[in-house]
């Protein structure tokens, strides 16, 4: 029996586990929808719309217009009251109430008010009010030209307003443009973009550790002690099994990768970087889950050990919320585990369109990581068949 031989019987049994099929696939994509969808709207209020019973087309374009900015998520309510109870629960930041007479006072000339409600303790409320001011304003500048027109050169107040539209999109006006210094950001991008990669980083590394129970699965039912006595080398076992987990891990790396870029477009930066990044995490998995299958003495072990521990290692290194939120001494801590050097270089490629090279310090940590998580996994695993292989 050859190397690979075992490589394919440990394939062909996981692949065949639908156990092990749904954590790999279907969990980590539950998971990235869920918190790309929650993280998607951290940079947007939320608004609430209590348009006019009789709204003209002036009030009709203002609700329009506030529904499409991109920095407000807006839900309509039938009444002012349900909004303000809405509001009181914490469910709104903002609320707008669109005037009933706002067409009528548009066309007098007269200059009409737009409430916003915002609770005194709300801490993004005064950030609300300042985006709704600023589409506020863009409309209002829009009325203001019509009747610059109608004083002007005559005509009907509707005839000015479409001439004002059509003025305001044919004109380049002026636009804010957000850069961060020197081209860098300390966090990934929102939504999907922040979610997918975090959770590749997470799963690839559980996934990898509850497979270890496995390898103490087949210890204990006696096949290694079988292939020992065929005769196989224990170190043909090792490297079969150490080959079976990386390609199991770069499969499901692969998996997340096409899902994030194919469903919900998430660019993953310069392909090579990306693609070595891959590869060297997948051999920190694989170090760890062949390192678990020779330590534990139970299947149930793994299963109870080896996912609270990954999930404790995300948690410091960074896959559930940014690292460069949290204190400078956490923030070190959390560097004592791969995940927040693997979060670093997605940071790196996914905000700061970084390369190879960029990405260099990170990698050659992993690999530190993964060199020595694999070493230690095969002499284990080795000292395990040769001395007991049964158990």
């Amino acid at each position: 029996m050859t190397a690979l031989a075992v490589t394919r019987a440990t394939l062909t049994r996981v692949l065949r586990d639908r156990t092990a099929l749904f954590f790999m696939v279907l969990l980590p994509v539950a998971i990235i929808v869920v918190i790309g969808v929650t993280v998607s709207g951290f940079d947007q209020f939320r608004i609430g719309l209590v348009p006019a019973a009789r709204s003209g087309p002036v009030a009709q374009e203002l609700v329009s217009e506030l529904r499409s900015a991109p920095g407000l998520r807006t839900r309509t309510y039938e009444s002012a009251e349900d909004a303000r109870t809405a509001l009181r629960r914490a469910e709104l930041d903002a609320v707008v109430l669109v005037p009933a007479g706002l067409d009528a006072d548009v066309r007098a000339g007269r200059t009409v008010g737009v409430r916003v409600l915002v609770e005194p303790t709300g801490s993004a409320g005064h950030g609300a009010v300042s985006s709704v001011s600023a589409v506020v304003a863009g409309h209002g500048a829009r009325l203001q030209a019509a009747a610059f027109a109608g004083d002007q050169a005559g005509g009907t107040f509707d005839e000015n307003l479409a001439l004002a539209r059509g003025a305001e999109r044919a004109s380049s006006p002026l636009v804010v443009q957000a850069q961060t210094v020197n081209g860098e950001s300390d966090y990934l991008p929102l939504g999907y973009s922040y979610s997918t990669p975090t959770m590749l980083v997470l799963f690839v590394f559980i996934n990898a550790l509850a497979g270890g129970a496995a390898i103490v699965a087949t210890r204990r039912t006696g096949v290694y002690a079988r292939a020992l006595a065929a005769p196989v080398p224990a170190r043909t076992l090792v490297l079969g099994e150490t080959l079976a987990y990386f390609l199991l891990a770069v499969l499901q790396s692969l998996l997340i990768v096409g899902i994030g870029a194919v469903a919900f477009d998430v660019a993953w930066g310069d392909p090579l970087a990306a693609g070595v990044l891959i590869a060297v995490w997948a051999l920190v998995g694989t170090g760890a889950g062949v390192l678990a299958g020779a330590l534990f003495r139970t299947p149930e072990q793994v299963h109870a050990i080896g996912p609270a521990l990954g999930i404790g290692m995300g948690m410091l290194g960074g896959c559930m919320w940014p690292l460069a939120l949290v204190p400078d001494w956490l923030r070190t801590a959390g560097h004592a585990v791969p995940q927040a050097w693997a979060v670093d270089a997605w940071t790196t490629l996914l905000s700061r369109d970084g390369d190879l090279p960029a990405i260099l310090g990170d990698l050659t940590v992993l690999a530190g990581f993964a060199v020595a998580l694999v070493t230690l996994a095969s002499l284990a695993l080795r000292h395990r068949l040769v001395t007991s292989p049964g158990s």
